[in-house]
This record gives structure tokens, C-alpha cells and sequence, in this order.
């Protein structure tokens, strides 16, 4: 029991990585069995994240830093290392992306081209998504950020829609263009602090004084760090997406396969967002501060033009793209409160409470996002599975055709939506009540989008399941087993976490008390 306890860091992120290669060697033709394999393979993880998770909660949840620590020499002429640790953010981030892998394989069982290479993808993907939310060192950071990158390009490449090439395309140069910046201040970092180690880096980095001479590069330290953070922040805001960084995600999403608009959507947009939390603001706490106000406009402008964005859509997957953007701006938005008061030295309990309330906001709405966003992307590949079509404007009256279907996509979209009693509420309450004090202004133009989100999502609604009957569509079918196995388990967690949110922000919480 040692042994696995000692190694279940290793075993759930590499986990996936041998199921993918398992997987791949079966014949092409066993399409059944590859499916039922690659899914049976897929909620190994999930199980030992529990294990995890139960024994988090019994063992560290109070002691602070990091526990099922791994480290071993990896680079050392480089200072680089294989560090490896989780915390309560990284923890409920595992948490989210091993519920969403399964449910995205279980999503994928109509897919039949190339299903050997489909499955292998998930798989490979979620070991890179896993690797970098337990990363401590910044090569193996980087490295797990550009290992993800890749399945997800080939998902939309060769199993997208008619504009798939255009969309893969996007989707890969924008995220490496962010990356190239991101790859030259790490490097900087490593060699003139002689680590690449995040924890050591968040003392001798951060101590060193901006008038200083880096070792190794004869550069002024504030220079460099002025220029890191920026670099870092502008490749972290491009995978969240924050406004105008935003343009390659409804290309990637409307092209996508539903599976991979649903792990698009949940987890590694939450990349970006946990880029900032877990590097940018801890390792750049003085620029962070001065950029925060910077950060607020961004996130605002994120809720209120996604808002409007998502509002003009008439083709439903897009409508739910930006809708994505517009939530995650509330993420944005709590971020900047986090930056603003980690900042400060000597912070009063005022300013200290409202940033706990917003940092709690921000990673339970990235958790909480996951779930809803997913589950209204598979929502519209079942209606688009059936009618072939995303234009909203050729729905009309589905309720009465499929009335199990239009319950079950009311209750995804009023917890996208906000609405008390589910998910969405819970986070963007906290976001609001700790910026409030902070970024007043910022705050109130961004009711605005949220007003917005109460229009797109009732737009979607009433084109889709209100109104006149569409006679073409009455021969339509109602949801199967399969997607009733996808999506339920879904809605009962956006249910659980809008009564009863502790079981999820306990673990939230104390690690960002801890931060601050």
C-alpha cells in the first residue's frame, strides 16, 4: 500500500499514456472492442483520484504545500528536475479531468473512422492535461503544455467538420505563438537562477531585487522580469481565451468533433487559467499587482463582448463557444483580484478576505465551467446528430418531439446560465462579492454581459425547443442510453455542487488561504 501510495502521483498521470499505447496495438477492425476498452482503461484514473482524493482529505488537506510528492534528477546540468506534487487546486483539477476523459470517450462511441487513432488521442491527451497540473519544474511544465497542444490538433485536423484544416491550423499556431515567448523566460529564468524548480524559484526568483544583474546573462533583473511576465501572461491569456486573444476558439470549437469541444471547453481552456495562478501571479508578484487593473478590463470586456458575441450566433455550437469565453471571463476577473492583493506587502484582512473570495471564485468556476460547458456541447452533437444540422433558425417546437431531450437541455443551460440552486451561481457569486471592493467599475460593466448571458441562453432555448413545429423534424428519436449515461452524471454534479458546494471548495479554499 506504500508503494502505490508513494507512486499514485506517477501512476494516474502515466496511466493514460499506457492505456493510449494498449489501445493503439489492437487490430483496426475490433472497433467495439477498442471503444469498450478505451473507456473501461479511461476510468481507471478516475478511481485513483478518488483514492486520492479521500486520502488528500485525511492526511494534507490541513498541512499546506504539496503532497504525493515525486521528485527525481532529471537535468541536472541544467538545473532541471522531475518535481511532480499536488495541492487542492491541482487536486480539483484532477478531479474535473478524469470525470470529463470518460464521458468524452463515452460521447465518442459513434465515431467510426480511425477509432484506434481517436481513442489513443484522449488518452495521450489526458496524461499531457494531468502532467501539467502536477508539475513543480518549469521544463516539465512547458513540455506537458506543448504535449497537449498536439492530440487536440489532429482531434479537430481529422475528425473536424468541412473547415476543419482552417481551424487546426488556428488553433496551433495560436497557442504556439504563445508559447515561443513562454519557452525563451523560462529558459531565461533557469539559467540565471540555476533552477527550473518552481518552489526554489518562488523564493530565489522572486527575492531577487529588479536592480540586481542576472547570473549567466548580464541582463537587468527588472527588465527581464517585466519581460517574462508579459510573455508569460499573453500565452496563458491566449489558451484561456481572454479578449482579443479569443479569435481561434469558435473555429476550433464549431469544427471540432462534440467529443473534443467537450475536453476543449472543460479542461484545457483551464490550462491557461491555472497558468496564472499556479506561475504568473506567485513568480511576478510585483507586476502582477501594477497589471492587475490591466487584468480586470480584459476579463470584463471578456464577460461583456463574449456575452454580445455569443447573443448574434444563430448556429448553436458557436452560440455556445463564446459562451465560453464570456464564463470564462468571470475567471479572468477573480484573477485579477488574486493578482492585485498578492501584490501587496502586508495586506489588511479586508483586502485579504475579498482576494480568498474571488481566488475561490475563479477555480471553482473554472471546475464548475467544465462540467456545464461540456454538457451543452454534447447537448447540441445529439440534436445535430439527429437534424444534421446547427442552424437555430430551422429548429422550432423539438419539445414536443423530443421531450426528454429539451428537459435535460433546460437544466444544462440554466446551470450555464447561473441560476441558484446549480453550479454556475455558486462561482459567479464569489467572483462578484470578492471583487466588489476592488474593481467596482470593472464589476458593473460586466452585468452587462451577464445580463447578456440570460439572452443567449434563452435565444438558444426558444429557437431550438419553442415556437411552431418544424414538420421535417418529427421523425426525430429521442436520447439513447449512451447519451443518458453522458450527460446524467453531469447534471448530478452541477446539481451537488449548486446545494451542497463544500465537498469541492473546502479543498479550494484552504490551498488558497495557504497562497495568501
Amino acid at each position: 500500500m506504500d508503494f502505490i501510495q508513494d507512486n499514485l502521483l506517477n501512476l494516474i498521470v502515466f496511466f493514460p499514456l499506457l492505456s493510449a499505447l494498449i489501445v493503439f496495438v489492437l487490430p483496426e477492425d475490433e472497433k467495439n472492442l477498442i471503444r469498450r476498452l478505451a473507456l473501461v482503461l479511461s476510468l481507471v484514473p478516475l478511481v485513483l483520484v478518488l483514492i486520492m482524493w479521500f486520502t488528500y482529505d485525511a492526511q494534507y488537506r490541513f498541512a499546506g504545500g504539496f503532497a504525493f510528492e515525486v521528485q527525481a534528477e532529471w537535468f541536472p546540468a541544467i538545473g532541471a528536475s522531475y518535481h511532480m506534487g499536488i495541492d487542492g487546486i491541482s487536486l480539483t483539477m484532477f478531479l474535473l479531468t478524469t470525470i470529463l476523459t470518460p464521458i468524452a470517450i463515452l460521447a465518442s462511441f459513434d465515431i467510426d473512422d480511425k477509432v484506434r487513432m481517436y481513442m489513443s488521442l484522449f488518452l495521450v491527451m489526458e496524461t499531457a492535461m494531468l502532467g501539467l497540473f502536477a508539475s513543480l519544474d518549469l521544463m516539465i511544465f512547458f513540455i506537458f503544455w506543448e504535449f497537449g497542444l498536439v492530440p487536440m490538433y489532429f482531434l479537430i485536423k481529422i475528425w473536424g467538420g468541412k473547415d476543419r484544416d482552417y481551424a487546426s491550423f488556428k488553433f496551433f499556431i495560436y497557442t504556439m505563438a504563445g508559447s515561443l515567448g513562454l519557452l525563451l523566460s523560462i529558459q531565461v529564468m533557469g539559467i540565471s537562477m540555476g533552477t527550473f524548480d518552481l518552489l526554489e524559484l518562488m523564493k530565489v526568483w522572486v527575492s531577487t531585487p529588479n536592480t540586481a544583474t542576472l547570473a549567466n546573462t548580464g541582463i537587468n533583473a527588472g527588465l527581464v522580469k517585466s519581460i517574462a511576465f508579459w510573455a508569460f501572461m499573453i500565452a496563458f491569456a491566449i489558451k484561456v481565451p481572454i479578449w482579443p486573444f479569443h479569435t481561434w476558439l469558435p473555429d476550433a470549437h464549431t469544427q471540432a468533433p462534440t467529443a473534443g469541444s467537450m475536453i476543449l471547453a472543460g479542461v484545457l481552456l483551464k490550462l491557461g487559467a491555472y497558468g496564472f495562478i499556479r506561475l504568473v501571479i506567485p513568480l511576478f508578484p510585483e507586476q502582477a499587482h501594477t497589471a492587475a487593473g490591466v487584468l480586470a478590463v480584459l476579463g470584463m470586456l471578456s464577460i461583456v463582448l463574449g456575452g454580445f458575441a455569443a447573443f448574434g450566433q444563430w448556429d448553436f455550437k458557436r452560440l455556445v463557444a463564446y459562451s465560453s469565453i464570456n464564463h470564462m471571463g468571470f475567471v479572468v476577473l477573480g484573477l485579477a483580484v488574486m493578482a492585485y492583493a498578492y501584490g501587496v506587502d502586508g495586506a489588511n484582512e479586508h483586502l485579504s478576505n475579498d482576494a480568498i473570495i474571488a481566488t475561490n471564485g475563479a477555480i471553482f468556476q473554472m471546475f464548475n465551467h467544465g462540467l456545464s460547458a461540456a454538457g451543452m456541447f454534447f447537448l447540441v452533437g445529439v440534436i445535430y446528430d439527429r437534424a444534421h444540422t446547427r442552424d437555430l433558425k430551422q429548429f422550432g417546437g423539438i419539445w414536443t418531439i423530443l421531450p426528454v431531450y429539451g428537459t435535460i437541455l433546460i437544466f444544462t443551460s440554466m446551470a450555464s446560465l447561473g441560476l441558484p440552486g446549480l453550479n454556475g451561481f455558486v462561482s459567479e457569486f464569489l467572483v462578484v462579492r470578492g471583487s466588489w471592493n476592488i474593481f467596482t467599475v470593472q464589476l458593473a460593466i460586466s452585468m452587462l454581459g451577464l445580463l447578456m448571458t440570460g439572452a443567449y441562453i434563452l435565444k438558444a432555448i426558444g429557437a431550438t425547443l419553442h415556437g411552431p413545429v418544424n414538420e421535417k423534424w418529427k421523425g426525430l428519436t429521442d436520447m439513447t442510453l449512451r447519451e443518458h449515461l453522458v450527460i446524467w452524471p453531469l447534471m448530478a454534479l452541477m446539481l451537488s455542487l449548486g446545494v451542497w458546494p463544500q465537498w469541492v471548495l473546502v479543498f479550494i479554499n484552504d490551498t488558497v488561504k495557504n497562497l495568501f
